[in-house]
C-alpha cells in the first residue's frame, strides 16, 4: 500500500442504536506505520468505530476504507492483513497459551505456525506459553491477544483499551513492543482513556466525544496551545509583574510560588520578558515553556464541546 495512503480512512459514518447516535459524521484519517492513539471517556464511541471498522457492526450512514481497500466490501481480503483485540480477548481456558495459538494457526497455515515462538517472546509470554490460559490474570491475556494478532503478520493492528489490566512493568513492555512494531512499518491503532499513556507511545492521536470527532492530528499540534506560557523564576515577584505590565510581548502575567506566570503575546516573546526583568534589576533564574498535558487539552476540549451541548 501507498505509504502516503492513510491506512485507515472515514468520511461521514455515522451509528445509531435506536435514537441514540453512537457515531456521528466521522471522518477519520490514520497515517500508515504510525503508532495512533484514539482517545474518548468510556461511552464515547471508540469500540463502535473498531466493531465497524472489522464489518461486526454496520454503519447507518458514510464510508469507510482499510488498507486502501473499501469495507466491508472486500472486508475479507483486507482482514487477511489486519489484526485485532476488542474488548477483552477469549481463549480456551483449559488450553495453554501456545496451544491456543497453535488453534489459531492451524486456520491461517503453515506461515502462521512459524510465527508463535516469536509472538510469544515478542509480548513476553514465552516462559508461560506451557501453562493454561485459565491461570492468566488479565493484562497476560491481553498480551496473548497480541500474539494471537502477530500471526498474521499484520500491515494493521487495531487494539481496544489494549493497556487495561496491565501493571506499569507491562504497561512500558506494551510501549516498547508498539516502538519496534511501526519501527518496521506496521501501523498501531489503539483506542484508550488513559491519555498519558496515549501521549507517550503514540505520534498522532484522535480525540472522540459523545460519538463526534473534536480534534485529530499529531500530538505535538495537539498540545500546541493558542498563546504560549511561560513559567519565570524570579526574585520579587509583585515588583516583577509591575514591569512587565504593558509590556507587548506580554498578554497576561500572574503569580506563582516561585516567581510569575507568563502568557506570551507574540510566539518569540519569551526573551523580550527575560531582557525586560533583567534590564530592570530583577534576577531571573528560570525561564521555562509551560507544557500542557494531552490530559489537560482532552479535558479542556471535552468540556468545551459539553458545554456548547447543553
Amino acid at each position: 500500500m501507498n505509504t502516503d495512503t492513510p491506512i485507515i480512512e472515514t468520511r461521514g459514518i455515522c451509528k445509531a442504536f435506536g435514537e441514540r447516535q453512537a457515531v456521528a459524521d466521522l471522518d477519520l484519517e490514520v497515517p500508515s506505520g504510525s503508532a495512533f492513539g484514539f482517545l474518548g471517556h468510556n461511552g464515547a464511541g471508540k469500540t463502535t468505530l473498531i466493531r465497524m471498522l472489522l464489518g461486526l457492526t454496520q454503519p447507518t450512514a458514510g464510508t469507510m476504507r482499510l488498507c486502501g481497500r473499501p469495507v466491508p466490501e472486500e472486508r475479507a481480503t483486507v482482514l487477511q492483513r489486519v489484526g485485532a483485540v476488542v474488548e477483552e480477548p477469549h481463549f480456551h481456558g483449559h488450553l495453554t497459551g501456545r496451544e491456543n495459538l497453535d488453534v489459531v494457526a492451524a486456520v491461517r497455515g503453515p506461515e502462521a505456525r512459524g510465527r508463535i515462538d516469536g509472538a510469544l517472546r515478542r509480548v513476553g509470554l514465552h516462559d508461560r506459553a506451557g501453562d493454561r490460559v485459565r491461570t492468566y490474570s488479565q493484562g497476560m491475556r491481553q498480551r496473548l491477544g497480541i500474539a494471537r494478532c502477530l500471526l498474521a503478520d499484520p500491515e494493521l493492528l487495531i487494539l481496544d483499551e489494549p493497556m487495561n489490566g496491565l501493571d506499569p512493568a507491562g504497561i512500558l513492555e506494551l510501549r516498547t513492543m508498539i516502538g519496534e512494531l511501526t519501527g518496521e512499518g506496521r501501523t498501531v491503532f489503539l483506542s484508550s482513556h488513559l491519555l498519558d499513556e496515549v501521549e507517550k507511545t503514540c505520534d498522532a492521536a484522535a480525540v472522540i466525544d459523545r460519538g463526534r470527532l473534536i480534534a485529530q492530528g499529531p500530538i505535538a499540534t495537539l498540545l500546541a496551545h493558542e498563546r504560549q506560557e511561560l513559567d519565570v523564576g524570579c526574585e520579587h515577584a509583585p515588583r516583577a509583574l509591575d514591569v512587565l505590565a504593558g509590556d507587548p510581548a506580554v498578554f497576561d502575567a500572574h503569580e506563582t510560588g516561585d516567581g510569575v506566570r507568563v502568557t506570551l503575546a507574540v510566539a518569540d516573546g519569551a526573551a523580550a520578558v527575560n531582557a525586560r526583568l533583567v534590564g530592570a534589576g530583577i534576577a531571573v533564574f528560570r525561564l521555562e515553556p509551560v507544557r500542557e498535558s494531552l490530559e489537560q487539552r482532552f479535558l479542556e476540549v471535552t468540556t468545551r464541546i459539553g458545554a456548547a451541548q447543553s
